[in-house]
C-alpha cells in the first residue's frame, strides 16, 4: 500500500484479498492526527489535511450550498469515508452532501452512490487525483455535481451531467472571485469570493 504525505512514502505489503481486505486495512490505519486516508488507484493514500484557510473555504461552501439543498439532504465538511465497491475506491471528501439517511449507520462507510455533491480543495499531494481521478469515479457513480476548487491556480470547475461511460458530460470552470452557476438539484449561483488564498501581511514602509 502506499502512504503518502507530500511526497510518496513505501509501507508494507499490498493487501492481497481485494478491495474489502483494504477497507479493513484503512479502518485499522493508525493514521495521526492531522491526516486523513483514501483508496485511489488501488493504494491506500495518506494524506495531510488542508491548510487553515482550506476551513474557511470549506465552510463559505457550506454556508452558501446549504438553503438550496434537495429535501432531507445535509452538508458538511467533516471527515467521512465514502465507498464506491465498483470502481474499488474510498475517498474522503473536503466537502460532501447526502440524504440524511446515509448516516443512519454504525459503518466507518458511507454510500458513495448516496452523494448529492462533493467539492474537493486540491492540495500537492492529492491534485492529481482530484483533477483527473475522481471525476470519472464520481461520475459513473452519478453524483449529480462533482465542484473541484483549484487551490494553486485559483479557479473553480463544475461538473454536472454523470454518465456512466465518461464520467461527467459537462463542466464550467471560472477564476476565483467570480459566480459559478452550480446545477439541478441545487440550481444558484455559487459566489466564489473569499476562495482566495489569504495575502501576506502589508510591509511597512522603510524608514526615511
Amino acid at each position: 500500500m502506499t502512504l503518502m504525505a507530500e511526497r510518496p512514502v513505501m509501507s508494507g505489503t499490498e493487501p492481497r484479498g481485494g478491495f474489502e481486505e483494504m477497507l479493513d486495512v484503512l479502518d485499522k490505519l493508525g493514521v495521526p492526527d492531522g491526516y486523513r486516508a483514501e483508496i485511489i488507484r488501488g493504494n491506500i493514500v495518506v494524506s495531510p489535511w488542508q491548510k487553515a484557510y482550506y476551513l474557511r473555504v470549506m465552510d463559505l461552501i457550506c454556508d452558501r450550498l446549504r438553503p438550496y439543498l434537495p429535501e432531507g439532504h445535509q452538508i458538511s465538511g467533516l471527515p467521512a469515508l465514502y465507498v464506491f465497491p465498483g470502481a474499488e475506491r474510498a475517498y474522503g471528501p473536503d466537502v460532501h452532501a447526502a440524504h440524511e439517511s446515509t448516516r443512519e449507520s454504525t459503518s466507518h462507510h458511507l454510500d458513495g452512490e448516496a452523494l448529492s455533491f462533493v467539492a474537493e480543495l486540491t492540495s500537492t499531494s492529492t491534485r492529481s487525483a482530484d483533477l483527473n481521478e475522481k471525476v470519472s469515479v464520481y461520475g459513473k457513480a452519478g453524483v449529480p455535481v462533482y465542484l473541484i476548487l483549484n487551490m494553486q491556480d485559483e479557479e473553480a470547475t463544475v461538473y454536472w451531467s454523470p454518465s456512466t461511460q465518461v464520467g461527467y458530460e459537462e463542466s464550467l470552470t471560472k477564476p476565483f472571485g467570480e459566480k459559478l452557476y452550480i446545477p439541478d438539484p441545487f440550481g444558484f449561483a455559487l459566489d466564489t469570493s473569499g476562495f482566495q488564498a489569504p495575502q501576506g501581511p502589508a510591509k511597512k514602509n522603510p524608514a526615511k
